[in-house]
C-alpha cells in the first residue's frame, strides 16, 4: 500500500500527515518512519484537502471534518476513537465518561492509553478529553498544544 507523508507547518507547531489511497492514516506531532513514495493524484488531492481543513480549523473557521480516514488499531482502540469522534466541538469529556460510554467504568486507564495512541489527532478530537477533576491531562502534542486547541474551540481549562 502506498503511503505518503507530508510535513504541515502550523501556528501550533509542525504536524505530519500520512495519507493512503483510502484516506488519512495519521495526523501526528512527530515525523514517522514512512518511506517516501510519490503520491497518486488521489493522494495528492487528499493531502490538499487535509491541509485545507486543518488550516481552517486552526483559524477558527471549521468545526467538523469531512476527511476519509484509514486508521489502524485494535478493536478496543477503534471503539474509544469512535467515542472521541462524538465529542462536540467546544466541549470536553473525561476519561471516565468515555469509559462509561463504552459500558466499562473501570476502563479509564485503557481509555487513556487508547486516547494517547489516536493516530489522527484533531480529526478524532483526543484533545477534548480531560481528567475527571476538570483539569488538563497529557497530550501527544504537549499540554501547550492541547490548551491552544481547546482555546480555538472557546475553552480555557487549567492544568
Amino acid at each position: 500500500m502506498t503511503l505518503v507523508q507530508k510535513k504541515l507547518e502550523t501556528q501550533i507547531g509542525p504536524m505530519f500527515l500520512i495519507v493512503s489511497e483510502k484516506g488519512l492514516r495519521g495526523l501526528l506531532w512527530k515525523k514517522q518512519n514512512v518511506p517516501f513514495n510519490p503520491g497518486s493524484e488521489k493522494i495528492e488531492a487528499l493531502l490538499l484537502k487535509v491541509e485545507q481543513e486543518i488550516t481552517e480549523y486552526l483559524s477558527g473557521n471549521r468545526k467538523s471534518f469531512s476527511i476519509p480516514l484509514d486508521v489502524e488499531g485494535t478493536e478496543f482502540q477503534k471503539r474509544v476513537w469512535n467515542e472521541l469522534a462524538k465529542i462536540p466541538y467546544g466541549e470536553t469529556k473525561s476519561y471516565k465518561e468515555i469509559a462509561m460510554a463504552l459500558k466499562d467504568a473501570n476502563a479509564c486507564r485503557a481509555v487513556g492509553t487508547a486516547n494517547g495512541r489516536n493516530p489522527v489527532s484533531i480529526i478524532v478530537p483526543c484533545h477534548r478529553v480531560i481528567a475527571a477533576s476538570g483539569k488538563l491531562a497529557g497530550y501527544a502534542g504537549g499540554i501547550e498544544v492541547k490548551k491552544a486547541l481547546l482555546a480555538i474551540e472557546g475553552l480555557s481549562l487549567r492544568e
